[in-house]
């Protein structure tokens, strides 16, 4: 079956970076927010990252991200996909990027985890002409990685001199 993506993209007039998922998880399309499984990290690594307390709720995510200049949004629109497994994706439609790329001044564009990367490669750069940045994943399925050290290589988000 068919899932198209329930969340809008996050995003200002003033938004610099853009970050790509590759499809909501289950716990994320429940709560209607990206990155709603408690244990995927991402809140709590971008939070480090610009030396705030990890946000809790969604319009206080949705200020954290606009308060940063970043914008936030998936590569995927609509797939067939079981569960959470990004590896089960598939008849994947991507998400039209046009709107913030030629609504925000977005200087970079980051994927989180390897899955998005390849999926905006396939999907997405050719429409946009433009590379993104892989991140390690800050999903709970990538264990290799300690919070630490996604904290340490999410640092490139932030522009310099900002933490």
């Amino acid at each position: 079956m068919l899932l198209t993506h329930p969340i809008p993209p996050v995003w200002a007039a003033d938004s610099g970076i853009l970050i790509l998922g590759s499809f909501p998880s289950v716990k994320s399309r429940e709560a209607g927010f990206f990155y709603g499984h408690p244990n995927n990290r991402f809140w709590r690594v971008t939070a480090a990252v610009f030396g705030e307390a990890c946000p809790q709720s969604i319009p206080a995510r949705r200020a954290f991200l606009l308060r940063h200049g970043i914008a936030l949004w998936d590569v995927i629109a609509a797939c067939e996909i079981v569960g959470s497994s990004d590896a089960s994706i598939r008849n994947a439609r991507v998400n039209d990027l046009s709107e913030i790329l030629n609504g925000a001044p977005i200087e970079r564009i980051f994927v989180n985890g390897k899955t998005a990367q390849r999926l905006y490669r396939r999907y997405a750069e050719p429409l946009t002409g433009r590379p993104a940045i892989c991140l390690p994943s800050t999903s709970p399925a990538n264990a290799a990685w300690s919070l630490e050290r996604l904290i340490e290589a999410w640092r490139v988000i932030a522009p310099k001199g900002s933490t």
